[in-house]
C-alpha cells in the first residue's frame, strides 16, 4: 500500500483526474489531501463531489485548507465575504449559482469533517498551513493557525542551511516531527514548480491555484507525479491569476 499526499486543488478536477492517471492510483492507496479544495477554477462543487465519492472507496484523510474553512462559512451564512470573494471565492461563488439546496448541505456536512491535521504512527505531520506553538500541534492556542500560519513555513525557507540542530539557536517548532507536510504557500514564490523541502518540511502547493501544476507525491520514496499547468486545462479562466 502507498501513501500518497496530494497538494493544493482549487477547484482544478482536471487537474485532479490526470494525477490520479499519471500515478495510477488504486483503491489500495491511502490518500493523504493537504487542503484548499475549492477557489481558483471553476469546477469547486464538482472537486468536492468526487472528495465525497472518493472516500466511499477508498482510504483518504482530508486536511481543513483555509479556502476550505472559507467556503464552509459562506455556505452555512451566505454572507458575502469581500476579501475572500477577491482571492479566489469569486469563482466558487459563481460556481454554485447552479447547484441545487440538498447538494449544498452533502458540502457543508463534508467541509464539517475535515481535519485540522493528521499526525501518523511514524511521526510525520500532514497539515495545511502550519502551527505556532514551540510545543507543538497538541499546545496550540489558535487552532486557525494550523490552516492559515505562513510563518513554519518562511522560518524553514529562512533558516541557515549550516547550523547545526543541536544549535541552541535553531527553531524548536522544525524538531518536533520527522518530516512534515503542508500545502498553502506556494513554492512558485520561490520560482519553483516541484515539491519543495526545507528543513523537515515538505511543501506541495505547487502553485495549482494559478500557473502551476497540481501535485501527487508517494511519502515514502519521495516520487512525485504532476498535472499538467492549470491554465492549460482551463484556457478560457483566469484561475486565481
Amino acid at each position: 500500500m502507498r501513501t500518497l499526499v496530494i497538494g493544493d486543488i482549487h477547484g482544478g478536477l482536471r487537474a485532479l483526474h490526470q494525477i490520479f492517471e499519471r500515478a495510477k492510483v488504486t483503491t489500495n492507496d491511502q490518500l493523504i489531501f493537504l487542503g484548499d479544495y475549492v477557489d481558483g477554477w471553476s469546477q469547486s462543487p464538482e472537486v468536492l463531489d468526487f472528495l465525497i465519492s472518493l472516500n466511499k472507496q477508498q482510504n483518504c484523510i482530508f486536511i481543513r485548507g483555509n479556502h476550505d474553512d472559507l467556503l464552509h462559512s459562506w455556505l452555512n451564512e451566505s454572507k458575502d465575504n469581500e476579501l475572500w470573494y477577491k482571492h479566489g471565492g469569486e469563482s466558487t461563488v459563481l460556481a454554485y449559482v447552479d447547484v441545487k439546496m440538498d447538494k449544498k448541505q452533502s458540502h457543508v456536512e463534508f467541509l464539517k469533517t475535515l481535519q485540522n491535521y493528521h499526525l501518523d504512527d511514524r511521526n510525520r505531520l500532514f497539515i495545511h498551513a502550519g502551527f505556532t506553538n514551540l510545543n507543538g500541534i497538541d499546545f496550540e492556542y489558535f487552532p486557525k493557525s494550523f490552516y492559515w500560519d505562513r510563518t513554519l513555513w518562511e522560518t524553514a525557507l529562512a533558516l541557515d542551511k549550516n547550523m547545526k540542530t543541536s544549535d541552541l539557536s535553531y527553531p524548536k517548532r522544525l524538531l518536533l516531527y520527522d518530516e512534515i507536510y503542508i500545502g498553502h504557500t506556494p513554492v512558485t514564490r520561490i520560482n519553483q514548480t516541484i515539491p519543495v523541502q526545507k528543513a523537515k518540511i515538505w511543501n506541495l502547493d505547487t502553485g495549482a491555484a494559478f500557473k502551476g501544476p497540481l501535485t501527487i507525491m508517494d511519502i515514502d520514496t519521495k516520487e512525485f507525479w504532476q498535472s499538467e499547468p492549470l491554465p492549460n486545462l482551463y484556457p478560457n479562466e483566469k484561475g486565481r491569476n
